[in-house]
């Protein structure tokens, strides 16, 4: 079960923790606009954290409704004095409403972002704690972030089954008076340093310390002491600059050797004893943009990435465990890709998790309103920066897309209103973060970017390579062609000099004798499925214009069968086959060397089971 032994925080884990996940009673079909937990009848069981729309929940309904209950009992740990009890939701969609033991202890409005709540006194002095937990969730709603959840009954073209309620792991963990609340990272190899940036929650004093030691494998990198003042240090952690490549790229954070510093925390008092111990972890390793090439490191890297939708046939938008995490990631290196876009999500933690441990780029986007409205700006504006407030730490993100095809703004081209909305979101994104790149909006009708993204599915290779690979096509593109219908720039907002990526193309679908399915194309067997492929990916690598791509996708994903493997992971084509394509010559991935790499990662998940 997802979450059961994995901690569902990556970057900063305690030793104890415990997974509320598993069988909680439900109600599906509760009275209209109740909100009294008192009133509920219990005539169900779910399985959390699968949505009550997936087969894993035991409940499978994928009908319409809009508000969903949940209640679970559970043993209190014995705390010490001054300790907390602290409840924690990685997502549930959309709105949720919390209680424990008949109090109201929180609620949080976004379907993507974690939230908490410190339950300590809420608790029963002896005997089973009862949490209750309603989500509402309008299926009609297009004013909120949903990504492809359909509104429709039966999912179709590129939309996709609603996620109703809790979808990622529930938690409890223990926590001293003051505690180490927060943290974030940041890179800059230019200083050969790490910022770190710490807040202490609880009771506030002004005699704490933060120590912290950084370690590759046993190398010690430093070990510094930091003053907390206001319940906040904010430092930087300077390295020795090794200086010969050779040594730089031991430490340095890539696709090819993906390195991560290991970090232990302590939050001490005036007499040096240690009040809160985290463990954390971080990389050294920078991205830029310099003129037409993305670079990583100082050095430019062609991207080679795969939309990733992230659905699983049983489960829904919840893998069925870390070890699909684990295994997806594999997959996708297997098949010729350094990176993914998740499309229209916002992934589990541990999914980052095991990206930066394989060397994985993602490029994360955020899901998707529909309609224009003040509600739909707030909402959606709230839950991004949420979204960069959790996940800016992890190394293997390295672009950020806040939007995606006008989805959300539809009148770019005569809106002013949404230009500056889109352009505000960038800017907005730029702000919280600017060791990344930013796509105002993926794929067309550009208005603030650092990477000019197109969506083209023309199935043609010859069509490909003349459009791309004409002497003038940067310039002619912008002002001329339109791949997806829709014009590239909106004039009076220059966006030329930046790279340029097919950020989605390809979708060829293999149907065989298979109906109702979806594709952008199609082929018939096997032998033609990787024939196309190889015909395309060959016209798309030869293109000098090109800083990258983005083929369209990893898997099947309900009726839209375009992905390179089917819905159950099987590749649809010889997997080194599909890989020479992706990558142009030999595959990059060496699969013994693979087999080595997860056994040690599933060591030491299987140690910090133990642990928990």
């Amino acid at each position: 079960m997802t979450g059961e032994h994995a901690y569902p925080r990556p970057q900063l884990q305690r030793d104890f923790w415990q997974s509320l996940n598993g069988e909680w009673q439900f109600s599906l079909e509760p009275q209209t606009g109740c909100a009294d937990p008192a009133s509920i009848h219990w005539n169900a069981t779910i399985v959390v954290p699968f949505s009550p729309e997936t087969k894993a929940s035991g409940i499978g309904n994928t009908g319409f409704y809009s508000v969903v209950w949940y209640r679970r009992s559970f043993d209190a740990p014995e705390l010490q004095p001054g300790e907390r009890l602290v409840l924690h939701f990685g997502a549930v969609d959309y709105a949720a409403t919390v209680w424990v033991n008949g109090q109201l202890v929180c609620t949080h409005v976004g379907g993507y972002t974690p939230f908490h709540a410190e339950v300590t006194c809420a608790l029963k002095a002896d005997g089973p704690q009862e949490i209750v937990v309603r989500a509402e969730d309008d299926p009609f709603d297009l004013a909120k972030p949903r990504g492809k959840q359909d509104w429709k009954l039966e999912p179709h073209s590129i939309w996709y089954p609603r996620t109703t309620g809790i979808w990622q792991t529930v938690w409890l963990e223990v926590t001293p008076a003051s505690f180490i609340d927060t943290l974030k990272w940041t890179s800059n190899l230019q200083q050969w340093e790490i910022g770190i940036e710490a807040f202490v929650g609880g009771d506030p004093r002004e005699d704490l310390m933060l120590c912290a030691s950084l370690k590759v494998g046993e190398h010690l990198l430093a070990r510094d002491t930091y003053a907390v003042v206001s319940g906040e240090v904010n430092r930087r952690i300077a390295f020795s600059d090794p200086g010969i490549d050779d040594f730089r790229n031991e430490i340095l954070w890539s696709p090819a050797r993906p390195t991560l510093i290991a970090v232990e925390l302590e939050l001490r008092d005036a007499d040096g004893a240690v009040i809160d111990r985290v463990q954390s972890y971080t990389a050294l390793r920078t991205t830029d943009i310099q003129q037409d090439r993305f670079i990583l490191n100082g050095r430019p890297l062609e991207l080679r990435l795969v939309l990733d939708q992230g659905y699983w046939p049983e489960t829904g938008i919840t893998a069925p465990g870390d070890e699909a995490l684990l295994a997806d990631i594999l997959l996708v290196k297997k098949l010729g890709f350094n990176g993914v876009r998740k499309h229209q999500k916002i992934e589990d933690p541990r999914f980052l998790y095991w990206a930066d441990h394989a060397g994985l780029l993602v490029w994360e986007e955020m899901p998707s309103a529909y309609r224009y409205t003040r509600t739909s700006i707030a909402r959606l504006t709230k839950e991004w920066m949420e979204v960069m407030e959790r996940d800016s730490s992890h190394p293997c993100i390295i672009t950020w897309v806040p939007f995606n095809e006008s989805w959300g703004v539809p009148d770019l081209p005569d809106s002013t209103a949404q230009r500056h909305y889109v352009q505000a979101l960038y800017n907005l994104t730029k702000s919280l973060d600017s060791t990344r790149p930013v796509i105002g909006n993926d794929g067309w009708e550009s208005v603030a970017t650092d990477i000019i993204g197109i969506h083209d599915y023309d199935s043609d290779p010859e069509r490909i390579s003349k459009r791309y690979g004409k002497d003038d096509a940067a310039a002619r593109l912008l002002k001329h062609e339109r791949p997806g219908g829709r014009m590239l720039q909106i004039d009076g907002h220059t966006v030329s000099g930046q790279p340029v990526m097919l950020t989605e193309f390809g979708g060829i679908a293999l149907t065989g004798e298979r109906k109702e399915i979806w594709g952008y194309s199609e082929a018939k067997t096997p032998e033609e499925f990787l024939h196309r492929y190889q015909a395309l990916l060959a016209a798309v690598r030869a293109v000098p214009l090109l800083a990258g791509f983005c083929y369209t996708q990893f898997t099947d994903t309900y009726q839209e069968a375009n992905g390179l493997v089917f819905a159950n992971r099987e590749p649809k084509a010889p997997l080194e086959a599909i890989a020479r394509a992706t990558t142009g010559g030999k595959p990059e991935f060496d699969l013994q060397n693979e087999l080595v790499w997860r056994e040690r990662m599933m060591d030491r998940m299987r140690s910090a089971e133990t642990r928990s």
